[in-house]
């Protein structure tokens, strides 16, 4: 994600869309063995860097409203990824759910929450869950 945030502003997400509990833009995190031939590959099908650097090991990458992000040694599998407060167009939203509601409301479902955001705080945050088949689940919000 960009650091200086000065990404386009919409008030809140469609609410016409489906889903009781809306939880931001989603991305694929994927784990590869060679940041590069995954850059060229994922070029190769349209997708264009617009984050992230390699001196770091990772790069953002977007076709369209589509966004993956390449990381290389930073986990084992891949993660499916969430950021509430973003759309999948990269405006920001002046109201979203808060990663702590997200939380509770996974609470309340019965879900197992591993990784756990202090609900004292406000701002910056994430949680990590696991789905049943085992493909880790973060949420996780910029601002």
């Amino acid at each position: 994600m960009t650091d200086d945030w000065q990404l386009p502003t919409v008030p809140a997400a469609d609410a016409s869309l489906p889903g009781s509990l809306e939880l931001g833009a989603f991305s694929v995190s994927l784990a590869v063995a060679d940041l590069d031939a995954s850059r060229a590959f994922y070029e190769g099908l349209g997708f264009e860097v617009t984050g992230g650097d390699p001196a770091h090991d990772y790069l953002i990458l977007k076709n369209g409203e589509t966004t993956i992000g390449l990381f290389h040694g930073m986990f084992e599998r891949n993660i499916l990824t969430f950021n509430p407060g973003l759309t999948n167009r990269m405006e920001r939203l002046e109201s979203f759910t808060d990663v702590r509601r997200v939380q509770q409301h996974a609470d309340e479902a019965g879900l197992a929450v591993a990784d756990r955001a202090d609900p004292s705080t406000t701002g910056p945050a994430s949680i990590m869950l696991t789905d049943p088949d085992g493909n880790p689940v973060l949420v996780d919000q910029f601002f």
